[in-house]
């Protein structure tokens, strides 16, 4: 990076965050979690003794990086279970993928230009390297020799400008276009067909790449820089707005990974080759088949040695399968946390913007502060998840300890306080039922719309269901069932098309390496599901943003403040923190799951086939 003065304040912000980072592993992300051998680990015959007296594990006893054991041989082939009780979507670009399951796809045959370190900072290590000039609004890009794509073509600094002018068109039909990109010099008259380029990213030569932001903020080091180039050769001749459903995203993707796409049974299966010009080198395996595998056989699967290892494992089904012999179990804390959120509004598609509503069913926070009240999530974690989920109480989770507000209690379970609430806002049971009408005497009757998938899916929502009935609230399973993931999204509002049916959810976030939430709640984010806005939330997240949030100290305080504002507004509320646990087979080397992690050309196998469970 440059020796100027804003590069300096840049290395002072990293060191600030390394040392948050170290002051707060004491907590759930360890060191320990990454993988290392540091002392003060439990251990017992060689393993660690994961589980307490009382029956619950602790996130905190894992590992992230898989123990190498014997040699590997040379070649070999791998199976990796996306596990899911539905197909995946397909939509096999960064550019228009929603869902996590297609992510996991892609990520196999394609990758970042921009790689992060485990502090979620951008480095020069990936396919690009980059400097920052003096005012920290202009980035300069260099993609490095030997990084070409699939089908032998370069990847060029005109490739990543595509990208940024595919999210950017007005026919874009993803979901990628919000303040990340409007950040960008010349990007919202592009966007309104004002302009025919972007002024604000610019192709210096085939290798590089001038992109300069309207503001500098801290988030443009850890995620607001989009990193995903794509080959305008293949994609130049397709109408933007037909670029998702074209075969060239459905059926012959190509990346730049170290693996690439052979064959493709639409959302069952991938079949991926090694790539033999892959710009770290040469990629020890010579195939990897990806296949779809049903949480209720994911255990059968890997003790068969069907599959080798998976992109996660059900945290329920553990403690019954802690001593399978054939694998070993990696763990972290998981960069996401579930909720329940509450339809405040819809999209307006043609402003690309919430809409709150006040007349919706939701809109009272009385009748939501009681709904969070009514559910015990200490008692979730523990009786459904054994201590590998536990209660959440913010909106930023402690995957980013730096940033979780630890000490902010939430919503504590008080059921009592729930009918208390609920009794003074005028919810009564008018006719004697046991269920509360609205305060305009009107039948409540509250939709629950809630994922299928694993064997807790089920009892979950209907735990939720009774808790609320327990408060004398009327709540259903929308159509009288669990959602499959597809079809779940689809009517929460991930194409802007909000079912009017849902009034409630039970959703997941990832919530990527930034910690910035103006992607999930912002005004002009599509997947703000709630489709809640407020002046002061966008003070807040602009806030969280703006150059005086390049002091670490200050950028706590603003997400802090937006932590409460959310306990206090309850757009969503959070219900459970999580662990990613991840069964690795004894042949697998070279594997993590660590945020740093970016290896996939050095996995191995010491066997041709996968030991068997005993």
């Amino acid at each position: 990076m440059t020796k100027a003065s804003w590069s300096k304040a840049l290395f002072a912000l990293m060191l600030v965050l390394l040392l948050a980072l170290a002051a707060c592993n004491s907590g759930g992300d360890s060191e320990e979690s990454k993988g290392s051998d540091s002392e003060g680990s439990s251990e017992k015959d060689g393993d660690k003794e994961k589980e307490s007296e009382d029956g619950l594990y602790s996130i905190d006893d894992f590992n992230a990086a898989k123990t190498n054991e014997g040699d590997a041989i040379e070649g070999g082939e791998l199976n990796f279970g996306l596990v899911s009780d539905t197909a995946f979507e397909g939509t096999l670009n960064w550019n228009f993928y929603s869902g996590a399951p297609d992510a996991e796809v892609i990520n196999w045959f394609d990758e970042p230009m921009l790689y992060n370190d485990e502090n979620f900072l951008y480095t020069n290590d990936g396919p690009a390297s980059y400097v920052v000039d003096d005012s920290g609004k202009v980035f300069t890009f260099t993609i490095k020799d030997n990084v070409n794509w699939h089908d032998g073509e370069p990847v060029k600094a005109e490739d990543w400008a595509y990208s940024f002018e595919v999210i950017g068109d007005a026919a874009y039909t993803g979901v990628r276009y919000g303040s990340d990109f409007t950040n960008i010099e010349g990007m919202e008259e592009y966007h309104a067909g004002e302009a025919d380029s972007i002024s604000g990213i610019e192709v210096v030569d085939e290798k590089t790449l001038k992109i300069t932001f309207k503001e500098s903020t801290p988030s443009l080091l850890t995620g607001g820089i989009w990193p995903y180039a794509m080959p305008k050769h293949i994609f130049k001749d397709i109408a933007v707005a037909d670029m998702a459903e074209s075969p060239e995203v459905r059926e012959n993707p190509i990346g730049m990974g170290p693996f690439k796409v052979d064959s493709l049974v639409p959302g069952e299966s991938v079949t991926y080759v090694k790539n033999e010009d892959y710009w770290q080198g040469e990629v020890n395996l010579d195939k990897v088949t990806l296949k779809v595998i049903n949480p209720s056989t994911v255990v059968q699967a890997l003790e068969t040695g069907e599959v080798d290892l998976v992109d996660s494992f059900p945290v329920d089904q553990f403690p019954d399968n802690a001593d399978m012999s054939n694998v070993e179990f990696l763990g972290m804390t998981d960069l996401a946390y579930t909720y329940i959120g509450f339809k405040l509004g819809t999209w307006d598609k043609e402003a690309k913007e919430v809409k709150p509503d006040d007349s919706m069913k939701m809109a009272d926070v009385n009748l939501r502060k009681a709904m969070w009240h009514a559910v015990d999530n200490n008692a979730v974690g523990e009786k459904f998840y054994n201590g590998l989920r536990w209660n959440a109480t913010t909106l930023i989770p402690p995957s980013h300890p730096e940033f979780h507000d630890a000490e902010n209690p939430g919503v504590e379970y008080d059921p009592e306080k729930a009918k208390q609430i609920l009794d003074e806002a005028g919810y009564e049971d008018v006719d004697g039922d046991g269920m509360r009408e609205n305060p305009e005497g009107e039948e409540l009757v509250i939709n629950f719309a809630s994922m299928s998938g694993g064997d807790t899916a089920e009892p979950l929502a209907n735990y939720y269901i009774q808790s609320w009935e327990q408060v004398g609230l009327n709540v259903q399973l929308l159509d009288g069932r669990l959602q499959e993931f597809n079809t779940f999204y689809d009517r929460v509002g991930q194409s802007g098309d909000d079912d009017p049916a849902v009034d409630i959810f039970q959703g997941a976030w990832s919530v990527g390496y930034d910690v910035n939430p103006d992607g999930l709640y912002g005004r002009d984010a599509l997947f703000n599901f709630p489709r809640y806005a407020s002046e002061e939330n966008d003070k807040l997240l602009e806030a969280g943003v703006s150059a005086d949030s390049f002091d670490v100290e200050k950028r706590k305080k603003v997400y802090n403040e937006w932590q409460q504002l959310m306990v206090d507004e309850i757009p969503v509320f959070p219900t459970l923190y999580r662990s990613v646990l991840v069964p690795v087979n004894n042949r697998v080397q070279n594997y993590s799951i660590a945020v740093d992690w970016f290896d996939r050309y050095n996995l191995a196998v010491t066997a041709e086939e996968a030991p068997t469970a005993e």
